[in-house]
């Protein structure tokens, strides 16, 4: 296994665990970071996976929450000497802020992944050249260019992967708006029916006929996680962040990708979709 993801994956057992053994213990993350005198952040990024944490920290929390037992004392201070090795993206870090490196590392442990946005293709499954196109007239040609590096290494970190699940609906919108030139355009469209015979990737294309629903205009992302029950939902948007503690908001997208597959056109007649596109791309 790449020694990247492993990082990411000690954090994610770190998260999980030290969230819980708080929750039972009926403490909130500012009682607990008042008692063991830290910072608020510092225990919200530890819970987050976006920070590394030190075995003399596990040992202050574990105390704190009462948790004694050797063999889980072992187990988790494992996981702490592998959680502060470098994440892979730490080569990029000029390029985010704090709720990109969380999503990451969300992205990165996920068992499976659905994702939906009503105008632009996936960005696990876009081009270089249509990120490009797509950063450009924000974040300008150079930073559009590492902003597209970034994308790539992605995708390669993600689809390495062949235990990860990958669910995409790409709106018919998104197949229709040109992004960059016509010939970046038609790549793109190409790259999405090639990538969709991936085995780990389940395209379906929803047509302009199925109507409005509950992200019309809002792009989202379930992430799915298996061994526990800590699904999350990240929405797009200027205020999306990872929503961990809003049950009811992660059932309703949970409802409404699955509406959205059901209305979306699945296989060949997706592929046919996707051909369609191309083929409106004219000189």
């Amino acid at each position: 296994m790449n020694k990247h993801l492993d990082t990411g994956l000690h954090r994610r057992r770190l998260r999980i665990a030290l969230r819980q053994a708080r929750e039972e213990r009926g403490m909130t993350q500012l009682e607990a970071a008042q008692e063991l005198n830290w910072s608020l952040s510092k225990i919200n990024r530890i819970e987050q996976g976006t920070f590394g944490t030190s075995v003399t920290d596990l040992r202050a929390m574990l105390a704190l929450y009462d948790i004694s037992d050797p063999v889980r004392t072992a187990e988790l201070e494992e996981a702490a000497r592998g959680s502060k090795g470098q994440v892979w993206w730490s080569e990029y870090r000029d390029l985010m802020d704090g709720r990109l490196e969380t999503y990451l590392s969300y992205e990165q442990a996920a068992d499976e992944l659905r994702a939906y946005h009503p105008v632009l293709i996936p960005r696990l499954l876009q081009t270089r050249e249509y990120a490009q196109a797509l950063h450009a007239p924000r974040s300008g040609r150079e930073r559009g260019q590492r902003l597209a590096e970034l994308l790539m290494a992605r995708q390669e970190i993600v689809l390495e992967r062949s235990e990860i699940r990958l669910f995409f609906v790409v709106d018919e919108a998104a197949l229709r708006r040109q992004i960059g030139s016509r010939e970046v355009m038609r790549t793109q469209l190409h790259y999405l029916t090639e990538a969709s015979r991936l085995p780990q990737v389940d395209v379906s294309v929803l047509p302009f006929t199925a109507g409005a629903h509950l992200a019309t205009t809002t792009g989202f992302v379930l992430f799915g996680f298996s061994g526990d029950d800590d699904d999350l939902v990240y929405i797009e948007g200027s205020a999306a962040r990872a929503r961990d503690d809003e049950r009811e908001q992660l059932y309703q997208y949970q409802e409404c990708f699955e509406d959205l597959t059901q209305r979306a056109l699945r296989g060949a007649h997706a592929l046919d979709a996707i051909t369609a596109a191309a083929h409106s791309i004219v000189d």
